[in-house]
């Protein structure tokens, strides 16, 4: 299973997500959508996964869960816009940690691209950072990465450009 992952658009697509994940077998989206404009045009390209963040609308999240919780090629995800970052996750995760610890943990929100191994939870972290033009990053991001039997491999970290720029 190829993924494409993605975060923090905050109402702009780039286009070159369009390139980057045309070999992708999935889309998921991390929350702070923005415009619904943005998750049509992704769903009409490839089947998506998404969250709500916290900019999203009511219009988001009725569409969208606040928690997004599958298992992909035997691995359990967890999709979440808010989730602090190893070891200083916020409350709510924290919480739901002490009671189930996913394979994989997904969020947004920071806009900061960091994908690291946990010990303290035997699960891998992953934040795509941020592809719109709102916020203080300085270059668009997005990840890419394989899923086979319970393996991530080519996880790619990819920069879009600069913020306010096309690809």
């Amino acid at each position: 299973m190829k993924i494409g992952l993605i975060s923090d658009t905050h109402s702009y697509l780039d286009p070159t997500v369009f390139t980057y994940f045309n070999t992708c077998d999935e889309i998921w989206h991390a929350g702070d959508i923005g415009d619904a404009r943005v998750v049509n045009e992704l769903e009409k390209f490839k089947p998506v996964r998404a969250v709500f963040g916290n900019i999203d609308d009511t219009e988001m999240q009725s569409r969208f869960p606040e928690d997004l919780w599958f298992t992909c090629e035997g691995l359990t995800v967890w999709i979440t816009h808010i989730g602090g970052a190893p070891p200083n996750y916020n409350p709510r995760v924290k919480k739901v940690l002490r009671e189930k610890v996913p394979d994989v943990f997904i969020c947004g929100h920071s806009h900061i691209l960091r994908v690291k191994k946990d010990p303290a939870y035997n699960m891998l972290y992953v934040n795509p950072g941020a592809a719109g033009n709102h916020g203080f990053h300085s270059i668009k991001t997005i990840i890419r990465f394989e899923i086979n039997t319970k393996i991530i491999s080519k996880l790619e970290a990819i920069e879009l450009g600069k913020r306010g720029t096309l690809g």
